[in-house]
């Protein structure tokens, strides 16, 4: 079981994208916090060493002060060197790992950007934020606290070895064999033991995090329903599991520590024992090395007493490693592929968007989404696509953006596929959706996503334009006002009419409108669609809705059910001749 147990620690750690390339990257800096850490720890053993020859040297009243000459300049350089090998080791261990965590940050971030359109249906809240929390802190520290310590331990183990060989091989054999329980079998215990103890305590805490996020997230409906105490007794219960982890974690570590000192103890004595045996009477000063060499022995316990409960956290480390390379593999930058087709779309600009009998359906899923849609949408003309519910309203959104691709048929930008277009996409196609997301720093910043390259004078303006530049610009800060967190300074309307802002500023021949109204009521919601309609009235408008308000002023309506269009045609044709939009439209003003 054991063997097992290792067999597949390595096999994570050996198949690791996320981690181990980083030792690659900064292989010479990981080299140098190597050697900085092995200089350290040997300066305070050589320190001890000098001090103990020192002290038994100048018990002896030598003749003269030059006979403790020497042990006095190398006391004063080891002393002086052990805490500055110390500090720049600890300078270099943090910038690698400073450096690593940053790009490990980028690359989460590239991993979860890629799929960002379906970051809410494959990774929960709690998840992001138990990657974010606690898997890149337990990476830190796998290094400051693990890699680094034990392979420093470890050149130390060996280095002490081959040098009390050269006193005497049994003895180093003897070493090596007492010093191997601190360095080998205590750690292998630990992790055994504690290791599963802390892989379930981080289990207990990552379901914390989701038990809390979404309790956090949904506080209002348990106020309302009444159930507050039973969420409070269940969280309270998870609460008590990870205690009882941490006690029992604690209580072993204790014991390990424990025996774990007694060994150093026993290793003193054995070296005083060695030491006053092949060092015999005060010949020629042969005495004054028993304390030189017993002494060295106590620095060793920085080298090694941190190895076992370090290593006893790899598990915790495996399970963090693992839940990183969950995550997306980063594709390669996708350059959008130089065509003639593309040029001339740059050349003549949008003319048209073609669905050519498209075909897509979710992974796993047999039932097509959207079967042999095919549709042209010319430059400048306003449409609007309804249906219910799981109809495939938003997905037709995706495939248009080039977010989605399908298995069949086409999405054309004139003549160019969209899924060509990768992040150039969005020069030509914007988008308000549902639930625009605002951050929280100035309206200034957050109108400028749209086009960092504009100036105040152009964010002011867009802002006036959607019919918010009054009334920022009354407020004591100004345009510089921050919307705090998820826009919260902000009613719902004003934010979408600041994602329509960002949207005037990028600028794009095509705006998708993504149920942009949900969530207002009637009056906001025709104040909003007035604003949109307007300021939007010379660019191409595709509207995804599931009511009919507003949609007057559409040039075609169409109707999605199962993937395909069952009603098209101008707002006006379809009151006048389809019995079905009739109800609808009937139904949806409450007749």
């Amino acid at each position: 079981m054991i063997k097992n147990y290792l067999v597949h620690m390595r096999t994570t750690f050996s198949e690791d994208t996320w981690v181990k390339p980083f030792m690659a990257k900064y292989r010479k800096l990981l080299f140098l916090v190597l050697f900085l850490g092995f200089m350290t720890l040997f300066s305070g053993s050589a320190l001890m060493f000098i001090s103990g020859y020192l002290i038994s040297k100048s018990a002896s009243m030598p003749v003269n002060i030059m006979l403790v000459y020497v042990p006095i300049v190398l006391t004063r350089a080891f002393g002086i060197s052990r805490p500055v090998f110390r500090y720049i080791e600890r300078l270099t261990s943090h910038n690698w790992v400073l450096k690593m965590t940053s790009d490990l940050r980028v690359k989460l971030y590239t991993s979860l950007e890629q799929d960002a359109i379906f970051i809410k249906s494959k990774h929960k809240t709690g998840d992001i934020l138990a990657i974010l929390a606690e898997d890149i802190d337990h990476i830190q520290n796998l290094y400051l606290r693990t890699i680094f310590p034990t392979l420093i331990s470890w050149i130390m183990y060996t280095t002490v070895v081959i040098a009390l060989g050269w006193f005497s091989i049994p003895f180093a054999l003897l070493m090596l064999l007492m010093l191997g329980v601190v360095v080998v079998l205590l750690p292998l215990v630990s992790i055994l033991v504690n290791g599963a103890r802390m892989y379930a305590q981080k289990t207990i805490r990552n379901g914390l995090y989701d038990q809390l996020t979404d309790a956090v997230l949904g506080v209002g409906d348990w106020l309302f329903s009444g159930r507050k105490d039973d969420f409070l007794k269940s969280y309270e219960a998870s609460e008590q599991a990870n205690r009882e982890k941490d006690y029992s974690i604690k209580r072993f570590n204790r014991v390990r520590n424990f025996l774990l000192q007694l060994t150093f103890s026993l290793i003193a004595v054995v070296v005083l024992i060695w030491t006053s045996t092949i060092f015999q009477g005060n010949q020629g000063g042969a005495a004054n090395w028993i304390a030189a060499f017993v002494l060295a022995v106590f620095p060793l316990i920085d080298a090694f007493a941190t190895i076992p409960d370090a290593v006893s956290e790899l598990t915790i480390y495996e399970d963090s490693i693992k839940r990183m390379n969950q995550l997306p593999p980063i594709k390669p930058n996708s350059k959008p592929i130089v065509t003639e087709e593309r040029d001339e779309l740059k050349k003549v600009g949008f003319q048209k968007i073609q669905f050519q009998q498209v075909v897509f359906s979710y992974e796993n899923q047999t039932k097509r989404l959207i079967d042999e849609f095919t549709l042209t949408v010319s430059k400048g003309k306003k449409l609007a696509i309804l249906g219910k519910s799981g109809a495939g309203k938003s997905t037709i959104g995706k495939l248009l953006r080039g977010d989605l691709v399908p298995q069949t048929g086409t999405v054309m930008l004139n003549q160019v596929p969209t899924n060509e277009l990768a992040e150039d996409v969005s020069s030509w196609i914007s988008v308000i959706n549902q639930s625009p997301h605002l951050f929280n720093t100035s309206v200034m910043n957050n109108v400028r996503l749209g086009n960092v390259e504009a100036s105040d004078e152009e964010v002011i303006k867009v802002l006036y334009q959607v019919g918010l530049g009054e009334m920022i610009a009354s407020l004591p800060d100004g345009f510089n006002t921050s919307v705090e967190e998820a826009g919260a300074r902000f009613s719902g309307g004003e934010g979408k009419r600041l994602a329509l802002a960002r949207t005037l500023l990028q600028d794009t021949p095509i705006v998708l409108l993504d149920e942009p109204t949900v969530g207002l009521d009637p009056i906001n919601e025709q104040i909003l669609l007035n604003t949109l309609f307007d300021t939007l009235k010379d660019k191409t408008i595709i509207w995804i809705t599931h009511h009919l308000q507003g949609v007057d002023q559409m040039d075609e309506v169409i109707f999605i059910e199962d993937g395909k269009i069952e009603m098209q045609g101008t707002p006006g044709e379809l009151l006048a001749t389809n019995s079905r939009y009739q109800q609808l439209y009937r139904l949806d003003r409450g007749e």
